[in-house]
Order: structure tokens, then C-alpha cells, then sequence
């Protein structure tokens, strides 16, 4: 992600992401981790990248009351946003990096991460800090995208490539960095001493109200809206016009029922 582009969405589209995006992709895989995070029976939790608190109000909706949770991420607009939102007694926010985590070793049983490890700039450093702050059998628990280009029927799939031809930019460009490679995934995390690699591919609804409410979601509540506005200025109607008449031509009117492919991870540190 370039510097310009990830500065402006940190800086500005907290609110946009939340209302917009939010659910249209994340809500469905917020429930879905939270579930394996139950079953794992954790009494201190961490959560990284944790945005404006969609994976953070299901672990507290999901996990026993003497659970105790710190929620992270980077952008202090997005901590904002969630504690405006939904303040929770029992969460504990922090602004935090990831690749240097500013924890004690040992701190915590499970680490849980929603769509933001594609974004870490170094992901070995990353899993080593993750491995370093976790308790000997701990778990990290993850999500990552699949391929953007196996999934014809994600609205902001189909967003990036109608704004990609219209920008004349690569659609790559405008969705997360690519990190769906299963071998590249387990080399990572094993390199950071973790074990008992699982993955699995799962596939959840992409749904909203309309094509516009679609076409809403992924060009102004997205990266493609930082581009558009760094770097071709006045074109965002333009854009949200051109993804509602693709969303229309696939999907037709009425509710869009969209679906996207992620790709759960959780591995365990030694003993």
C-alpha cells in the first residue's frame, strides 16, 4: 500500500469504513472467529488490528464475562470510532503496533487478528512478537483474504476491477495486499517457532440492501476512495456510479447477496 493512500484512509475514513464496509464484509467473519476463539477457552485475550471494534463487540458478546481483552490497533481515529461507538467496561484499548508489540512476554493465551495481517509491513516480525507475547501453548488465531480474483461474486472485488479499468491502475491496487499463499503462510509462522499449523478456506455471505448500498460500501468505505482522492480528485461519483451499474448487471435489483472466501489460520506456540 502505498504511504500517501494508507496515510489518507488512517486519517480520514474511520467513520466510512465502519458504516460502510463493516458490514458488508467484516460482520460475518466477526461472528465466525469469535466462535473459535470461545472454543479455545482463553482467559486473556489480544487483539490486533482491531479497527473500530466489529471482531472486539462479538468477543465480548461470545466469551465468558472473566475473560479478560486488549484490543489494538495502529490508528488512533479507529480506537475512536470504537469506543464512540460501543464502549465496553471489560476491553482494554490501546493504540499498539503489531510488529512491536508493547507487552511483557507471556501476557496473554490467544491472540486473534481480523484482516490485518495482509497489511504488516514485515510479517515474520509480526508472528515473532505475536509468539513472544503469548503463554506456552498459546494460539494465534487469524484472517487473511483469499484472492480478490477467485471471488466473482465479492462486491468490492467487483468494485476494484470496474475503478481499476476506469483509473487505468492495476484492481490489486485498490484491494489489500495479496497474502493467501498456504505455503508462504506456514514458512511465516513456522520461522516464528509456531506449530500445528491449521488453515482452512471458508466462504460467507456479501450482502446489502442494494446495488447502491453496495457500490457505497466498497468505493467509499475502502482504499478505492483514498485513491481517487489523492490521486484522481473529482471522480469519486464517477466511480460509485460505474461499480452500481456493474453491481446491477450481476446482480440485478433489489438485495445484493454477494459472497466473499477468506482463509482462517491458527497455530500454536510450543510448549
Amino acid at each position: 500500500m502505498p504511504e500517501d493512500t494508507d496515510a489518507a484512509f488512517r486519517a480520514t475514513y474511520a467513520e466510512l469504513y465502519d458504516r460502510y464496509l463493516v458490514p458488508l464484509l467484516f460482520a460475518p467473519y466477526a461472528r465466525c472467529l469469535a466462535d473459535r476463539v470461545k472454543a479455545l477457552k482463553p482467559r486473556r485475550v489480544l487483539e490486533t488490528a482491531a479497527g473500530t471494534g466489529i471482531l472486539t463487540n462479538a468477543l465480548v458478546q461470545t466469551l465468558p464475562a472473566e475473560t479478560a481483552i486488549t484490543a489494538t490497533d495502529m490508528n488512533q481515529p479507529m480506537i475512536d470510532r470504537a469506543l464512540a461507538k460501543s464502549p465496553q467496561p471489560r476491553v482494554t484499548w490501546q493504540q499498539a503496533d503489531a510488529m512491536q508489540l508493547p507487552f511483557a512476554s507471556e501476557s496473554f493465551e490467544l491472540i486473534v487478528c481480523q484482516f490485518g495481517v495482509m497489511f504488516f509491513s514485515d510479517k515474520r516480525a509480526s508472528f515473532r512478537e505475536a509468539a513472544r507475547v503469548l503463554a506456552p501453548g498459546g494460539h494465534y488465531l487469524f484472517a487473511v483474504w483469499d484472492d480478490w480474483k477467485k471471488m466473482p461474486e465479492a462486491p468490492l472485488g467487483i468494485a476494484a476491477d470496474v475503478v481499476g479499468t476506469m483509473l487505468g491502475c492495476d484492481p490489486a491496487s485498490l484491494v489489500n495486499p495479496a497474502y493467501h499463499d498456504e505455503t508462504t503462510l506456514r514458512q511465516d509462522l513456522a520461522a516464528a517457532q509456531f506449530q500445528r499449523i491449521e488453515i482452512e478456506r471458508i466462504a460467507l455471505p456479501a450482502t446489502a440492501s442494494s446495488a447502491r448500498e453496495a457500490a457505497l460500501a466498497a468505493v467509499h468505505g475502502s482504499l478505492i476512495r483514498s485513491v481517487i482522492e489523492a490521486r484522481h480528485p473529482g471522480r469519486l461519483e464517477e466511480a460509485t456510479n460505474a461499480v452500481e451499474g456493474a453491481l446491477l448487471a450481476q446482480f440485478g435489483r433489489g438485495a445484493i447477496a454477494g459472497r466473499t472466501t477468506a482463509l482462517t489460520v491458527i497455530a500454536e506456540k510450543g510448549q
